[in-house]
Protein backbone atom coordinates (compact mmCIF):
# COMPACT_ATOMS: atom_id res chain seq x y z
CA UNK A 1 0.00 0.00 0.00
CA UNK A 2 1.53 3.34 -1.05
CA UNK A 3 1.60 6.40 1.20
CA UNK A 4 -1.30 8.23 -0.48
CA UNK A 5 -3.61 5.20 -0.23
CA UNK A 6 -2.63 4.73 3.41
CA UNK A 7 -3.26 8.39 4.18
CA UNK A 8 -6.64 8.33 2.43
CA UNK A 9 -7.65 5.21 4.34
CA UNK A 10 -6.73 6.89 7.64
CA UNK A 11 -8.76 9.96 6.70
CA UNK A 12 -11.81 7.83 5.93
CA UNK A 13 -11.47 5.94 9.22
CA UNK A 14 -11.61 9.32 11.00
CA UNK A 15 -14.70 10.43 9.07
CA UNK A 16 -12.84 12.89 6.80
CA UNK A 17 -13.97 12.04 3.23
CA UNK A 18 -12.76 15.35 1.76
CA UNK A 19 -9.29 14.75 3.15
CA UNK A 20 -9.29 11.31 1.52
CA UNK A 21 -10.45 12.68 -1.83
CA UNK A 22 -7.73 15.32 -1.79
CA UNK A 23 -5.19 12.50 -1.91
CA UNK A 24 -6.75 10.08 -4.42
CA UNK A 25 -9.36 11.99 -6.47
CA UNK A 26 -7.38 11.72 -9.71
CA UNK A 27 -6.36 8.07 -9.39
CA UNK A 28 -8.13 5.17 -11.12
CA UNK A 29 -6.31 2.15 -9.70
CA UNK A 30 -8.44 -0.40 -7.85
CA UNK A 31 -7.53 0.66 -4.30
CA UNK A 32 -8.13 4.32 -5.09
CA UNK A 33 -11.48 3.56 -6.71
CA UNK A 34 -12.59 1.68 -3.61
CA UNK A 35 -11.55 4.49 -1.29
CA UNK A 36 -13.17 7.09 -3.54
CA UNK A 37 -16.38 5.10 -3.42
CA UNK A 38 -16.35 5.03 0.38
CA UNK A 39 -15.59 8.77 0.46
CA UNK A 40 -18.51 9.54 -1.86
CA UNK A 41 -20.76 7.43 0.37
CA UNK A 42 -19.69 9.43 3.42
CA UNK A 43 -20.44 12.64 1.54
CA UNK A 44 -23.88 11.32 0.63
CA UNK A 45 -23.58 10.66 -3.11
CA UNK A 46 -24.65 7.03 -2.83
CA UNK A 47 -25.28 6.46 -6.55
CA UNK A 48 -21.75 7.54 -7.46
CA UNK A 49 -20.36 5.60 -4.50
CA UNK A 50 -21.97 2.35 -5.63
CA UNK A 51 -20.59 2.74 -9.17
CA UNK A 52 -17.05 3.40 -7.90
CA UNK A 53 -17.04 0.44 -5.54
CA UNK A 54 -18.26 -1.88 -8.29
CA UNK A 55 -15.52 -0.60 -10.62
CA UNK A 56 -12.99 -1.28 -7.87
CA UNK A 57 -14.22 -4.85 -7.39
CA UNK A 58 -13.78 -5.53 -11.11
CA UNK A 59 -10.35 -3.88 -11.14
CA UNK A 60 -8.87 -6.11 -8.44
CA UNK A 61 -7.13 -9.18 -9.85
CA UNK A 62 -8.17 -12.82 -9.34
CA UNK A 63 -5.57 -13.24 -6.60
CA UNK A 64 -6.93 -10.31 -4.60
CA UNK A 65 -9.91 -12.09 -3.07
CA UNK A 66 -9.73 -10.16 0.19
CA UNK A 67 -9.77 -6.83 -1.62
CA UNK A 68 -12.81 -7.86 -3.66
CA UNK A 69 -14.51 -9.03 -0.47
CA UNK A 70 -13.92 -5.61 1.11
CA UNK A 71 -15.58 -4.04 -1.93
CA UNK A 72 -18.61 -6.28 -1.40
CA UNK A 73 -18.78 -5.13 2.22
CA UNK A 74 -18.51 -1.49 1.13
CA UNK A 75 -21.26 -1.97 -1.46
CA UNK A 76 -23.48 -3.58 1.20
CA UNK A 77 -22.93 -0.60 3.49
CA UNK A 78 -23.89 1.77 0.67
CA UNK A 79 -26.99 -0.33 -0.06
CA UNK A 80 -27.99 -0.17 3.60
CA UNK A 81 -27.56 3.62 3.66
CA UNK A 82 -29.70 3.95 0.52
CA UNK A 83 -32.28 1.55 2.02
CA UNK A 84 -31.78 -1.03 -0.71
CA UNK A 85 -32.76 -3.95 1.51
CA UNK A 86 -32.93 -6.53 -1.27
CA UNK A 87 -29.18 -6.73 -1.87
CA UNK A 88 -27.83 -10.31 -1.78
CA UNK A 89 -27.06 -11.20 1.82
CA UNK A 90 -25.40 -14.46 0.69
CA UNK A 91 -22.68 -12.46 -1.07
CA UNK A 92 -22.05 -10.49 2.11
CA UNK A 93 -21.87 -13.68 4.19
CA UNK A 94 -19.39 -15.17 1.70
CA UNK A 95 -17.32 -11.97 1.86
CA UNK A 96 -17.18 -12.26 5.66
CA UNK A 97 -15.90 -15.83 5.38
CA UNK A 98 -13.27 -14.77 2.84
CA UNK A 99 -12.07 -11.91 5.01
CA UNK A 100 -11.89 -14.18 8.04
CA UNK A 101 -9.80 -16.68 6.07
CA UNK A 102 -7.38 -13.91 5.06
CA UNK A 103 -6.98 -12.69 8.62
CA UNK A 104 -9.04 -9.51 8.21
CA UNK A 105 -11.24 -10.13 11.24
CA UNK A 106 -12.22 -6.47 11.61
CA UNK A 107 -13.85 -6.21 8.19
CA UNK A 108 -15.38 -9.66 8.64
CA UNK A 109 -17.02 -8.38 11.82
CA UNK A 110 -18.12 -5.27 9.94
CA UNK A 111 -19.84 -7.47 7.34
CA UNK A 112 -21.76 -9.35 10.04
CA UNK A 113 -22.76 -6.07 11.71
CA UNK A 114 -24.14 -4.80 8.41
CA UNK A 115 -26.23 -7.92 7.99
CA UNK A 116 -27.52 -7.55 11.56
CA UNK A 117 -28.54 -3.94 10.84
CA UNK A 118 -30.41 -5.06 7.73
CA UNK A 119 -32.21 -7.79 9.68
CA UNK A 120 -33.14 -5.22 12.33
CA UNK A 121 -34.66 -2.94 9.69
CA UNK A 122 -36.90 -5.70 8.34
CA UNK A 123 -37.96 -6.77 11.85
CA UNK A 124 -36.13 -10.12 12.05
CA UNK A 125 -34.88 -9.42 15.55
CA UNK A 126 -33.89 -12.96 16.57
CA UNK A 127 -31.68 -13.35 13.51
CA UNK A 128 -30.16 -9.91 14.02
CA UNK A 129 -29.28 -10.73 17.63
CA UNK A 130 -27.82 -14.08 16.60
CA UNK A 131 -25.66 -12.39 13.96
CA UNK A 132 -24.32 -9.90 16.51
CA UNK A 133 -23.59 -12.69 18.98
CA UNK A 134 -21.23 -14.29 16.43
CA UNK A 135 -18.97 -11.24 16.46
CA UNK A 136 -15.76 -11.22 18.51
CA UNK A 137 -15.85 -7.78 20.15
CA UNK A 138 -12.07 -7.70 20.45
CA UNK A 139 -11.82 -7.37 16.65
CA UNK A 140 -13.91 -4.17 16.53
CA UNK A 141 -12.50 -0.69 16.17
CA UNK A 142 -14.13 2.00 18.37
CA UNK A 143 -16.31 3.08 15.43
CA UNK A 144 -17.50 -0.46 14.74
CA UNK A 145 -18.06 -1.05 18.45
CA UNK A 146 -20.33 2.02 18.54
CA UNK A 147 -22.33 0.74 15.55
CA UNK A 148 -22.53 -2.72 17.15
CA UNK A 149 -23.97 -1.22 20.34
CA UNK A 150 -26.40 1.03 18.45
CA UNK A 151 -27.71 -2.08 16.68
CA UNK A 152 -28.08 -3.89 20.00
CA UNK A 153 -29.96 -0.89 21.36
CA UNK A 154 -32.25 -0.93 18.32
CA UNK A 155 -33.13 -4.58 18.93
CA UNK A 156 -33.83 -3.86 22.61
CA UNK A 157 -36.01 -0.86 21.78
CA UNK A 158 -38.06 -2.85 19.28
CA UNK A 159 -38.54 -5.48 21.98
CA UNK A 160 -39.57 -2.80 24.50
CA UNK A 161 -36.55 -3.42 26.73
CA UNK A 162 -35.61 0.13 27.65
CA UNK A 163 -33.04 -0.68 30.33
CA UNK A 164 -31.06 -2.94 27.99
CA UNK A 165 -31.24 -0.24 25.30
CA UNK A 166 -29.96 2.40 27.73
CA UNK A 167 -26.99 0.21 28.67
CA UNK A 168 -26.13 -0.43 25.01
CA UNK A 169 -26.33 3.27 24.14
CA UNK A 170 -24.07 4.14 27.07
CA UNK A 171 -21.46 1.76 25.65
CA UNK A 172 -22.03 3.20 22.17
CA UNK A 173 -21.48 6.72 23.47
CA UNK A 174 -18.19 5.75 25.07
CA UNK A 175 -17.00 4.01 21.88
CA UNK A 176 -18.03 7.02 19.76
CA UNK A 177 -15.92 9.30 21.97
CA UNK A 178 -12.90 7.11 21.27
CA UNK A 179 -13.69 7.04 17.54
CA UNK A 180 -13.92 10.86 17.33
CA UNK A 181 -16.20 10.76 14.30
CA UNK A 182 -18.85 13.52 14.44
CA UNK A 183 -21.38 11.65 12.29
CA UNK A 184 -21.15 8.62 14.57
CA UNK A 185 -21.57 10.75 17.69
CA UNK A 186 -24.65 12.31 16.07
CA UNK A 187 -26.12 8.85 15.38
CA UNK A 188 -25.69 7.88 19.03
CA UNK A 189 -27.27 11.16 20.12
CA UNK A 190 -30.23 10.55 17.78
CA UNK A 191 -30.74 7.08 19.26
CA UNK A 192 -30.65 8.57 22.76
CA UNK A 193 -33.26 11.15 21.75
CA UNK A 194 -35.55 8.39 20.49
CA UNK A 195 -35.22 6.51 23.75
CA UNK A 196 -35.89 9.61 25.85
CA UNK A 197 -38.95 10.72 23.86
CA UNK A 198 -42.55 9.67 24.56
CA UNK A 199 -43.34 6.38 22.88
CA UNK A 200 -47.06 5.84 23.46
CA UNK A 201 -50.21 7.13 25.16
CA UNK A 202 -51.81 5.55 28.21
CA UNK A 203 -55.59 5.80 28.33
CA UNK A 204 -57.23 4.85 31.63
CA UNK A 205 -60.46 5.92 33.35
CA UNK A 206 -61.17 8.63 30.82
CA UNK A 207 -57.74 10.27 31.09
CA UNK A 208 -54.62 9.93 28.99
CA UNK A 209 -50.94 10.85 29.22
CA UNK A 210 -47.74 10.01 27.30
CA UNK A 211 -45.38 7.21 28.32
CA UNK A 212 -41.65 6.80 27.76
CA UNK A 213 -40.42 3.43 26.50
CA UNK A 214 -39.13 2.66 30.00
CA UNK A 215 -42.62 3.28 31.39
CA UNK A 216 -44.12 1.02 28.72
CA UNK A 217 -41.71 -1.73 29.81
CA UNK A 218 -42.84 -1.25 33.43
CA UNK A 219 -46.48 -1.37 32.34
CA UNK A 220 -45.93 -4.68 30.55
CA UNK A 221 -44.50 -6.13 33.78
CA UNK A 222 -47.47 -4.92 35.86
CA UNK A 223 -50.68 -6.71 36.75
CA UNK A 224 -52.80 -4.53 34.44
CA UNK A 225 -54.97 -5.82 31.63
CA UNK A 226 -53.55 -3.93 28.63
CA UNK A 227 -55.44 -3.28 25.43
CA UNK A 228 -52.36 -2.73 23.30
CA UNK A 229 -53.23 -0.64 20.24
CA UNK A 230 -49.55 -0.48 19.23
CA UNK A 231 -49.45 -4.23 18.53
CA UNK A 232 -53.23 -4.90 18.28
CA UNK A 233 -53.44 -7.42 21.10
CA UNK A 234 -54.72 -7.81 24.64
CA UNK A 235 -52.09 -8.54 27.25
CA UNK A 236 -52.23 -9.70 30.87
CA UNK A 237 -48.72 -10.43 32.15
CA UNK A 238 -47.46 -13.33 30.02
CA UNK A 239 -50.84 -14.09 28.46
CA UNK A 240 -51.36 -12.58 25.02
CA UNK A 241 -54.53 -12.46 22.95
CA UNK A 242 -53.43 -11.49 19.41
CA UNK A 243 -56.12 -9.58 17.51
CA UNK A 244 -54.08 -8.07 14.66
CA UNK A 245 -55.97 -10.20 12.15
CA UNK A 246 -59.32 -9.52 13.84
CA UNK A 247 -59.77 -5.74 13.47
CA UNK A 248 -63.45 -5.75 14.44
CA UNK A 249 -62.76 -7.67 17.64
CA UNK A 250 -59.87 -5.38 18.50
CA UNK A 251 -62.02 -2.30 17.91
CA UNK A 252 -64.58 -3.73 20.35
CA UNK A 253 -61.88 -4.55 22.92
CA UNK A 254 -60.32 -1.08 22.67
CA UNK A 255 -63.70 0.66 23.02
CA UNK A 256 -64.52 -1.41 26.09
CA UNK A 257 -61.05 -0.76 27.53
CA UNK A 258 -61.28 3.01 27.07
CA UNK A 259 -64.63 3.10 28.85
CA UNK A 260 -63.64 0.80 31.76
CA UNK A 261 -64.88 0.55 34.47
CA UNK A 262 -67.98 1.93 32.82
CA UNK A 263 -70.17 0.26 30.25
CA UNK A 264 -70.32 1.02 26.54
CA UNK A 265 -73.73 1.48 24.89
CA UNK A 266 -74.47 -0.79 21.99
CA UNK A 267 -74.79 2.15 19.61
CA UNK A 268 -71.23 3.28 20.40
CA UNK A 269 -69.89 -0.23 19.80
CA UNK A 270 -71.73 -0.44 16.48
CA UNK A 271 -70.21 2.85 15.36
CA UNK A 272 -66.64 2.04 16.47
CA UNK A 273 -66.57 -1.54 15.21
CA UNK A 274 -68.73 -1.38 12.07
CA UNK A 275 -68.98 2.32 11.25
CA UNK A 276 -72.75 1.98 11.41
CA UNK A 277 -74.43 5.38 11.70
CA UNK A 278 -77.95 4.03 11.57
CA UNK A 279 -78.01 0.56 13.13
CA UNK A 280 -80.68 -1.94 12.17
CA UNK A 281 -81.43 -5.42 13.43
CA UNK A 282 -78.75 -7.00 11.21
CA UNK A 283 -76.10 -4.78 12.80
CA UNK A 284 -77.28 -5.68 16.29
CA UNK A 285 -77.23 -9.35 15.40
CA UNK A 286 -73.71 -9.06 14.08
CA UNK A 287 -72.64 -7.26 17.25
CA UNK A 288 -73.93 -10.15 19.35
CA UNK A 289 -71.94 -12.59 17.22
CA UNK A 290 -68.72 -10.56 17.43
CA UNK A 291 -69.09 -10.01 21.18
CA UNK A 292 -69.46 -13.77 21.55
CA UNK A 293 -66.23 -14.31 19.60
CA UNK A 294 -64.41 -11.70 21.68
CA UNK A 295 -65.73 -13.21 24.91
CA UNK A 296 -64.40 -16.63 23.84
CA UNK A 297 -60.95 -15.33 22.93
CA UNK A 298 -60.58 -13.28 26.12
CA UNK A 299 -62.04 -15.75 28.60
CA UNK A 300 -58.62 -16.40 30.20
CA UNK A 301 -58.02 -12.71 31.02
CA UNK A 302 -61.40 -10.96 31.18
CA UNK A 303 -65.13 -11.33 30.80
CA UNK A 304 -67.35 -9.31 28.47
CA UNK A 305 -70.62 -8.90 30.34
CA UNK A 306 -73.90 -7.62 28.98
CA UNK A 307 -75.64 -4.72 30.71
CA UNK A 308 -79.00 -3.08 30.19
CA UNK A 309 -77.54 -0.51 27.82
CA UNK A 310 -74.56 -2.36 26.33
CA UNK A 311 -71.46 -4.26 27.51
CA UNK A 312 -68.73 -3.88 30.11
CA UNK A 313 -65.26 -5.39 30.40
CA UNK A 314 -64.63 -7.38 33.60
CA UNK A 315 -60.93 -8.23 34.07
CA UNK A 316 -60.08 -11.38 36.01
CA UNK A 317 -57.93 -11.19 39.12
CA UNK A 318 -59.04 -7.68 40.13
CA UNK A 319 -56.82 -6.15 37.46
CA UNK A 320 -57.07 -2.57 36.31
CA UNK A 321 -57.68 -2.00 32.59
CA UNK A 322 -55.64 0.42 30.47
CA UNK A 323 -55.32 1.13 26.77
CA UNK A 324 -51.87 1.62 25.29
CA UNK A 325 -52.28 3.72 22.15
CA UNK A 326 -49.93 5.17 19.59
CA UNK A 327 -49.06 8.84 19.93
CA UNK A 328 -50.14 9.28 16.32
CA UNK A 329 -53.50 7.81 15.40
CA UNK A 330 -52.54 7.56 11.75
CA UNK A 331 -53.73 4.76 9.49
CA UNK A 332 -50.29 4.49 7.87
CA UNK A 333 -48.25 5.17 11.02
CA UNK A 334 -45.80 2.32 10.36
CA UNK A 335 -44.94 3.70 6.91
CA UNK A 336 -44.32 7.14 8.41
CA UNK A 337 -42.17 5.62 11.16
CA UNK A 338 -39.75 4.11 8.64
CA UNK A 339 -39.64 7.26 6.51
CA UNK A 340 -39.00 9.42 9.57
CA UNK A 341 -35.45 8.05 9.91
CA UNK A 342 -34.31 10.75 7.49
CA UNK A 343 -33.30 8.32 4.73
CA UNK A 344 -34.93 7.94 1.32
CA UNK A 345 -36.79 4.67 0.82
CA UNK A 346 -38.01 2.85 -2.25
CA UNK A 347 -41.48 1.37 -2.23
CA UNK A 348 -40.05 -2.15 -2.52
CA UNK A 349 -37.77 -1.63 0.49
CA UNK A 350 -40.71 -0.39 2.56
CA UNK A 351 -42.75 -3.42 1.52
CA UNK A 352 -39.92 -5.73 2.63
CA UNK A 353 -39.51 -3.93 5.97
CA UNK A 354 -43.26 -3.87 6.65
CA UNK A 355 -43.90 -7.42 5.50
CA UNK A 356 -46.60 -6.10 3.17
CA UNK A 357 -47.23 -6.27 -0.56
CA UNK A 358 -45.79 -3.55 -2.79
CA UNK A 359 -49.29 -2.70 -3.99
CA UNK A 360 -50.44 -2.07 -0.40
CA UNK A 361 -47.41 0.11 0.33
CA UNK A 362 -47.83 2.10 -2.90
CA UNK A 363 -51.47 2.83 -2.01
CA UNK A 364 -50.38 4.02 1.43
CA UNK A 365 -47.65 6.24 -0.04
CA UNK A 366 -50.08 7.81 -2.50
CA UNK A 367 -52.53 8.62 0.30
CA UNK A 368 -49.77 10.09 2.45
CA UNK A 369 -48.43 12.12 -0.48
CA UNK A 370 -51.91 13.48 -1.22
CA UNK A 371 -52.13 14.58 2.42
CA UNK A 372 -48.73 16.27 2.18
CA UNK A 373 -47.13 13.96 4.75
CA UNK A 374 -44.50 12.44 2.45
CA UNK A 375 -42.72 13.49 -0.70
CA UNK A 376 -40.96 11.63 -3.48
CA UNK A 377 -38.35 12.21 -6.13
CA UNK A 378 -37.25 10.20 -9.16
CA UNK A 379 -39.30 7.98 -11.43
CA UNK A 380 -39.95 4.29 -11.85
CA UNK A 381 -37.53 2.07 -9.97
CA UNK A 382 -35.46 5.12 -9.04
CA UNK A 383 -38.34 6.73 -7.13
CA UNK A 384 -37.58 7.36 -3.46
CA UNK A 385 -39.83 8.50 -0.63
CA UNK A 386 -39.02 10.69 2.36
CA UNK A 387 -40.87 12.29 5.26
CA UNK A 388 -39.89 14.89 7.84
CA UNK A 389 -38.97 13.49 11.28
CA UNK A 390 -41.94 13.01 13.59
CA UNK A 391 -41.26 15.75 16.18
CA UNK A 392 -41.25 15.21 19.91
CA UNK A 393 -41.67 11.46 20.19
CA UNK A 394 -40.09 8.12 19.37
CA UNK A 395 -41.20 5.93 16.48
CA UNK A 396 -40.24 2.66 18.22
CA UNK A 397 -43.76 1.40 18.88
CA UNK A 398 -44.89 2.41 15.39
CA UNK A 399 -42.55 -0.13 13.79
CA UNK A 400 -43.66 -3.70 13.11
CA UNK A 401 -42.12 -6.13 15.60
CA UNK A 402 -42.69 -9.51 17.24
CA UNK A 403 -45.20 -9.60 20.05
CA UNK A 404 -43.93 -7.95 23.25
CA UNK A 405 -42.05 -10.49 25.28
CA UNK A 406 -41.36 -12.55 22.14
Amino acid sequence: MDSLIAAAARALSMGDPLGALNRIALRDDAAALALRGIAMAQIGDLTRAKALVRRAARAFGPREAAARARCIVAEAEIALASRDLAWPSKALAAAAVTLEAHGDRTNAAHARTLEARRLLLIGRLDEAGHKLAQIDLSTLTPALRAIHEITLAGISMRRVRAKAAQAALARAEEAARWARIPALAAEVEQAHAGLDAPAARLIARGKEHPLLLEEVETLFASNALIIDACHNLVRARNMLVPLAKRPVLFALARTLGEAWPGEVPRGVLLTRAFGAKHADESHRARLRVEIGRLRKLMRAVAGVNATKQGFVLSPLGARTVVVLARLVDERHAAVLAFLADGESWSGSALALALGASQRTVQRALKELAAAGKVQCYGRGRARRWMAPPLPGFATTLLLPAPLPGG
